[in-house]
């Protein structure tokens, strides 16, 4: 069953955290970190110089009655609001930061009108930008990217398993490779390391070595009702495919892409739509794919691994009409990485990340 089953598989091995806000005595820092509120239509764009945050909400919204759902804040911060208040954004409203050495901020938080068929933010993924650890991720910068790939988890090894690939003429994609972590990784479980790239953060604070899924916030919001997804992706399997013991597999690798969309508030999720796709087969060249999003539950033509493992659906009848609030959009060079599993050398590379709308 799928709970967004691609995999930073190095995240086992990953042996550090970090600290969001580096600072000597009392904080005078009072910065909204990220902030989500109901019917959101994209990721919140905040201002720390300006003291401002612009949330896009879809045409027809009540404005009046939009509840905060996520609200970061800097460590040891106070805020007069929080999750499950209410915001009436018919006029900018504000929220009031305390810093740990009792400095005020007073944010303001602005509401716009979204599109009525959105787009995912960098989805032609031509923009990159260079970590403090010197290699790339997608997106303008940390902050305001919704994308995320293993490499956290992998380049502690000296390995990156997804990097940017210039396809000429000024187009950057996504490359993704399964790649072998060496002798002493497979001795603890961890011999290989997916490619991948999905919406969502890295979250080294939550990293849990018998859980490598825990760190990842997979999903960005997003409030559209797309017909398909539609990507350009090229696709080798590696010549072996093997479980996390080295066995050899009796089926090749494959590659994984897959969007869906959630209606996630007040703590419970339901899944709205599916659009799935998982090939071993060899596409050398990168090609068009249009994968057809499925409204509502899905019945048993569909294989179960593309079912929820730990929510529902929506009910067949709120999936003909409601807006989802959330998107999680996955590809993985291998299929099995969640479980350590996939042919080394397996190569995934994937460009425009476009929603299809009639």
């Amino acid at each position: 069953m799928r709970k967004y089953k691609w995999i930073v598989t190095g995240s086992l091995l990953l042996a550090f955290s970090c600290v969001g806000e580096d600072y000597f005595g009392l904080s005078s820092i009072g910065n909204i970190k990220k902030i989500e509120g109901s019917n959101q239509a994209q990721k919140a764009v905040i201002n720390n110089g300006s003291l401002s945050v612009r949330v896009e909400i879809p045409a027809g919204v009540d404005l009046s009655n939009l509840i905060i759902e996520v609200l970061e804040i800097s460590s040891f911060g106070t805020s007069d609001k929080g999750v499950g208040d209410f915001l009436d954004l018919n006029n900018p409203q504000t929220i009031e930061l305390v810093a740990e050495d009792g400095s005020k901020y007073l944010w303001e938080i602005e509401a716009f009108s979204a599109s009525e068929n959105p787009q995912l933010d960098n989805y032609e993924l031509n923009l990159w930008y260079q970590t403090s650890t010197n290699y790339f991720e997608p997106g303008a910068d940390a902050s305001s990217t919704i994308w995320g790939t293993g490499n956290a988890g992998t380049q502690i090894l000296n390995k990156l398993a997804t990097t940017p690939i210039d396809l000429g003429n000024d187009n950057l994609a996504a490359k993704m490779e399964t790649l072998d972590n060496g002798p002493l990784a497979g001795v603890f479980g961890t011999p290989i390391s997916s490619g991948s790239i999905f919406t969502g953060v890295f979250n080294s604070d939550n990293i849990d070595p018998s859980n490598p899924q825990a760190a990842i916030e997979f999903g960005t919001p997003f409030a559209g009702r797309p017909q398909a997804l539609k990507v350009k992706y090229s696709y080798s399997p590696g010549a072996e495919d093997k479980d996390k013991d080295g066995n050899i597999l009796e089926f090749p690798d494959a590659c994984d892409i897959y969007a869906l969309l959630e209606i996630r508030s007040g703590g419970k999720v339901e899944r709205l739509a599916t659009a799935s796709f998982r090939s071993s087969n060899v596409q050398n060249d990168l090609s068009a794919l249009e994968i057809p999003f499925t409204y509502g539950p899905l019945d048993n033509s569909f294989p179960e691994y593309t079912f929820p493992s730990d929510h529902g659906f929506v009910s067949r009848d709120s999936a003909n009409f409601v807006l989802p609030t959330r998107i999680t959009f996955v590809g993985a060079s291998s299929f099995g990485g969640a479980n350590f599993a996939g042919a080394i050398g397996s190569v995934l590379v994937i460009d425009d990340v476009e929603m299809v709308y009639e």
